[in-house]
């Protein structure tokens, strides 16, 4: 199992370029089957359809909900899959598994009013003030995931046209657009503050910490939840938040769906639609609120 595992692994690393995140994740699956199939003495080219679909209902009452339910079973069909083309098995034990359907839960989203408080919260004057508010109107203006704003270098960047060229999900290539809120927080960042954070090991990251480095996504994290406290917001502010954020609102200001998938980087349209949903409970709220018979 361990053999395989690793096998499959660099086949994802080396044959299809996927992330080391997606790499870690499939990683994660195959070392708990792995454990449960050492439990019970079952080789692994013994395992068949019902011991996975066992594996999965145990999963599932340790309390791994729909979603990642949904995540492991992929990772198991994949893993599966590439054993019966290597030959390594007779067959596929994983195909006849069905993923769940996973839960709908609507995102979290800020309103305009407390982007608008955060934003304005920041002072550029002081240490570090011109990068974390170049961060946070980049979040919010292009909807980039954490790692694609951690992984933004300077050749991506186009600031006569406003546009960022980044690196998403599945080294898939994508232009998002930089509105001029967050351009000129950029290059006020890029002139007067980032000059003075660059050492011998600095690269070519947007984006550095104090001591030159490119900030890590645990760091980024930090920064979006300490400048939200000063800013006298108090639930919970985190990246993927003014992703959803940016998203909601464009929907709210009429924008088309597929335009937004385009933003996002969703290969999916069905990834995007959770948003209408958003937009239909704000809708109802309004309604409810504002009509006499709501």
């Amino acid at each position: 199992m361990e053999a395989a595992s690793d096998a499959l692994i660099r086949f994802l690393a080396t044959e299809r370029g996927l992330s080391r995140a997606y790499q870690l994740s499939v990683r994660q699956t195959l070392d708990a089957l792995a454990g449960w199939l050492r439990l019970r003495g079952a080789p692994l080219r013994e395992v068949g359809t019902e011991d996975l679909a066992a594996f999965l209902s145990q999963r599932k009452c340790e309390g791994l909900n729909a979603a990642s339910l949904r995540i492991t079973t992929v990772h198991l069909k994949v893993f599966f899959r590439w054993l019966a083309a290597q030959g390594r098995l007779e067959m596929d034990p994983a195909e006849p598994l069905l993923a769940p359907r996973p839960d709908l839960t609507l995102p979290e989203t800020l309103h305009a009013a407390e982007l608008l408080t955060l934003l304005e919260s920041i002072d550029p004057a002081q240490p570090l003030g011109r990068r974390d508010l170049a961060i946070l109107e980049l979040f919010y203006a292009s909807g980039l995931r954490l790692s694609e704003l951690c992984s933004a270098r300077l050749e991506m960047m186009n600031f006569d046209d406003g546009f960022l060229r980044i690196t998403g999900k599945g080294n898939k290539t994508r232009i998002t657009r930089v509105g001029t809120k967050a351009r000129e927080a950029l290059l006020d960042y890029l002139q007067n503050e980032r000059p003075s954070l660059v050492s011998k090991r600095t690269s070519s990251h947007i984006f550095l910490s104090v001591r030159g480095t490119a900030l890590s996504p645990d760091r980024v994290r930090q920064i979006v939840k300490e400048r939200a406290a000063l800013a006298g917001i108090t639930h919970n502010v985190y990246p993927h938040l003014l992703r959803h954020s940016f998203a909601t609102h464009l929907l709210e200001g009429g924008a088309d769906l597929r335009v937004i998938q385009e933003l996002l980087g969703h290969a999916d349209i069905a990834t995007t639609q959770v948003y209408t949903h958003v937009d239909r409970q704000r809708l109802k709220a309004v309604h409810k609120q504002f009509h006499p018979r709501g």
